[in-house]
């Protein structure tokens, strides 16, 4: 599959409409719909919103068309993607859907932050074409998309999505093997496992682990990943650091009984203002804001990166 292509989005809301964008901003046609109507009806405004913001020309959304249904929006599609919500029943049902009503060439992909992907497409006649594209939250403006093949996925599918997000200016790695959580996620999770445990063990404040990562290693990571800064100091050094702490560090098998309480007791995040801290409306919004600034003045950097080269 080469040059402009055909892109069926299943889902509207926060990743889906973002999904949309990347493709319409690399040139192809998007179709895209959504079982709720108010997400079909804000998803081109939401998207102009994102290009305005980022400075891109709008024309792009020229390229997006909004379906009704499930079977126009693939019924002529290269590439589908699936962005609805992570529940498995629903997502293997709209993947039967999708099979029956796309073209028999379409690319299959789910966008599961969790979930394996076997599972997901194991109701599929034809499992050689389909795979999980992993996308980050906001995908227009967080490069990585994790490419995550099962035994069935074919190596030429494998290699069309990847050449295709990159293209459109992703940074798209292949995950090998179906493993729950992927690869991003995994390494998040056991960063979040260990943050909590600090807290529930009164090592320090929640605001203090903040802190801490940011202040430190947080600032590295952009350019320094976890097993670069191994080979820099050494596996000796790194092989006699975990010796005296990795025994110290949490590893429960299931979820902390310190986070099981907050949600027992309602204490929800941003949800309900209160969960491993107090969050005011304006401290959302301006944490909120202040994420996307950072990551959008990244993402021009990118951008203009890309250009010159």
């Amino acid at each position: 599959m080469s040059g402009k292509a055909r892109i069926g989005v299943i889902g509207a809301g926060l990743m889906g409409h973002g999904i949309a964008q990347v493709f319409a901003v690399a040139g192809h046609d998007v179709t895209i719909t959504d079982t709720f109507e108010a997400a079909r009806k804000v998803a081109l405004e939401r998207v102009t919103k994102n290009l305005v913001d980022m400075n891109l020309d709008t024309a792009a959304v020229k390229r997006i068309t909004v379906c009704d249904d499930l079977a126009t929006t693939v019924k002529s599609a290269d590439v589908v993607i699936e962005a609805a919500l992570e529940n498995l029943e629903l997502k293997q049902k709209l993947f039967v859907d999708i099979e029956a009503a796309a073209p028999a060439h379409a690319i299959l992909a789910s966008n599961t932050s969790v979930m394996p992907i076997t599972q997901i497409m194991s109701h599929l006649k034809d499992k050689s074409r389909a795979l999980g594209t992993h996308w980050w939250n906001p995908p227009f403006l967080v490069p990585l998309v994790e490419v995550v093949r099962t035994i069935d996925t074919s190596d030429a599918t494998v290699r069309t999505i990847i050449d295709m997000l990159t293209a459109a200016g992703k940074t798209a790695v292949e995950v090998k093997k179906d493993v729950p959580g992927f690869v991003g996620n995994r390494l998040q999770h056991a960063l979040w496992r260990e943050a909590i445990s600090i807290v529930e063990q009164g090592i320090c404040d929640a605001e203090m682990v903040d802190m801490v990562v940011k202040a430190s290693f947080g600032r590295r990571l952009p350019v320094l990943g976890p097993l670069e800064n191994a080979d820099m100091v050494g596996t000796d050094l790194a092989l006699a650091i975990h010796q005296q702490v990795l025994p110290y560090i949490d590893s429960t098998p299931g979820p902390s009984p310190y986070l099981e309480k907050l949600v027992k007791e309602g204490k929800l995040g941003f949800k309900s203002g209160e969960g491993l801290m107090k969050w005011s409306p304006e401290a959302q919004a301006a944490l909120r804001k202040k994420m996307i600034d950072h990551l959008m003045e990244m993402e021009a950097k990118d951008i203009a990166a890309r250009k010159a080269k």
